[in-house]
């Protein structure tokens, strides 16, 4: 499974980005889908994450309230909507899925990573 993320950029502090992540390959299953992040000199985080039915999702608790993460109906395709964005969101954005059933927040539950979208928020 390839995963393609898309939409990051350049964007003022309180403004708004979506970014997306699709698939390609072995789709014939849905995913369990996440987000993760890493600003410059820090480690890999957690942002939020889909269960393969799209019926629970988890989200990190400095993003809860201002990113919305949803899922095309029975689609390995992904959006996170970023709203009230800080400049504190800065980083790499990466998508990343699993066929197992529940949510990881940890990075080694995911067996399938995409490239990484940069979000850049200006203060």
């Amino acid at each position: 499974v390839q995963l393609q993320a898309s939409g990051g950029g350049l964007v003022p502090a309180g403004g708004s980005l979506r970014v997306s992540c699709g698939t390609s390959g072995r789709t014939s299953i849905t995913y369990a889908m996440g987000w993760f992040r890493q600003a410059p000199g820090k480690e890999r985080e957690f942002v939020a994450g889909v269960s393969r039915d799209g019926l629970i999702t988890l989200y990190a608790d400095s993003v809860k309230g201002r990113f919305t993460l949803y899922r095309e109906k029975d689609k390995n395709t992904v959006y996170l909507q970023m709203n009230s964005l800080k400049p504190e969101d800065t980083a790499v954005y990466y998508c990343a899925a699993d066929d197992q059933r529940g949510i990881g927040i940890e990075g080694w539950w995911y067996g399938y990573w995409g490239q990484g979208t940069l979000v850049t928020v200006s203060s």
